[in-house]
């Protein structure tokens, strides 16, 4: 999740009060040697995503690591319990809500090998995405009253690019065919300029489980870096695969029909934001048609709240997010 909706969330929440210290995420089976280690959007605070691990012969293969110290401790413990090495991490995006978890958990486990798309290294480089929002944060004024959390979360994301080497590929992915991961076997699938220059997702013929990353994101999608044209047909190309279970890169994992639930929302959103139509029509459009996917009143109230704003960010856009490549 990009800094424009972290600013728009401690908005929303800023009348919430702060959350206890978090707890590392527990872990449960959602299918056969495969393991959902659930993230979280509290108040004040940046995402985590979702982390799925798959236990393999070789050891584990963790899809995903977080943003937070607890979220990566949540992996670690995982690891210690199964008395197994952590034998590769798969990022499947940039994000640091996905991905600033990999030094901690290569400190602990040097021997894996990092899986991701080169769309990172553009990302950190002098004028990418990453850069301008470090370039922002130091020069930001220090606020001397700023609340302890939100000191905290500047305080991870300086210190997340300043090891920013550990979001770099070990194993640079450019293409979608099958691979063999610790043992496992599992079909990688590149999506190019969708949430972000080039997206991995994966899937497990064995268990029929797809593990998604962004490419599905509740209570709504995020648009910073995206192509929401290419994001769209993805969508359609993931639909293909007969899969059972879809993980999702935040939020509950999803049967078929919840997932298309969520792509034709998508596609419908889209069209309103293409049409002559009020941003707060296309948010109750948005949140009418994933309804079925949201549980309480406040994942509804945030659905239409990220909805309104992304209607105004991607008509200035012309339907994408900055560095778009094909629309």
């Amino acid at each position: 999740m990009a800094l424009a909706v972290l600013i728009l969330l401690a908005l929303a929440q800023s009348t919430a009060p702060p959350a206890a210290r978090p707890t590392a995420p527990p872990a449960r089976e959602i299918a056969a040697g495969t393991f959902l280690l659930p993230g979280a959007i509290l108040p004040e605070r940046g995402p985590d995503g979702n982390t799925v691990v798959f236990v393999a012969p070789a050891g584990l293969v963790v899809v995903d690591t977080g943003r937070h110290p607890w979220h990566s401790d949540g992996i670690l413990a995982f690891a210690a319990a199964r008395r197994a090495p952590i034998a590769a991490i798969v990022n499947t995006h940039w994000h640091l809500d996905h991905s600033s978890g990999n030094g901690r958990v290569k400190a602990a486990h040097p021997k894996a090998p990092v899986y991701a798309t080169a769309a990172v290294v553009a990302a950190i480089a002098p004028e990418g995405f990453l850069a301008r929002n470090l370039a922002a944060a130091k020069a930001a004024p220090i606020d001397p009253t700023m609340p302890a959390v939100r000191s905290e979360e500047r305080a991870l994301f300086l210190a997340t690019m300043a090891a920013a080497a550990d979001l770099r590929p070990d194993v640079t992915v450019t293409q979608s065919g099958a691979m063999t991961l610790a043992g496992r076997p599992l079909a990688v699938r590149v999506a190019a300029n969708a949430v972000t220059a080039a997206d991995i997702w994966l899937y497990d013929e064995t268990t029929r489980v797809a593990v998604l990353g962004d490419l599905v994101t509740l209570p709504a999608p995020f648009f910073e870096t995206a192509c929401s044209t290419r994001w769209d047909a993805a969508l359609d190309e993931v639909w293909a695969t007969p899969f059972a279970l879809a993980v999702p890169g935040h939020g509950a994992p999803m049967t078929r029909p919840q997932f298309d639930t969520y792509r034709q929302a998508f596609r419908g959103f889209r069209a309103c934001v293409a049409a002559d139509t009020a941003a707060e029509t296309c948010a109750e459009a948005w949140t009418r048609g994933i309804g079925p996917l949201l549980s309480t009143d406040e994942e509804q109230r945030d659905a239409a709240t990220y909805a309104a704003y992304y209607v105004d960010f991607l008509r200035k856009g012309g339907g994408a997010g900055p560095g778009c490549e094909a629309q």
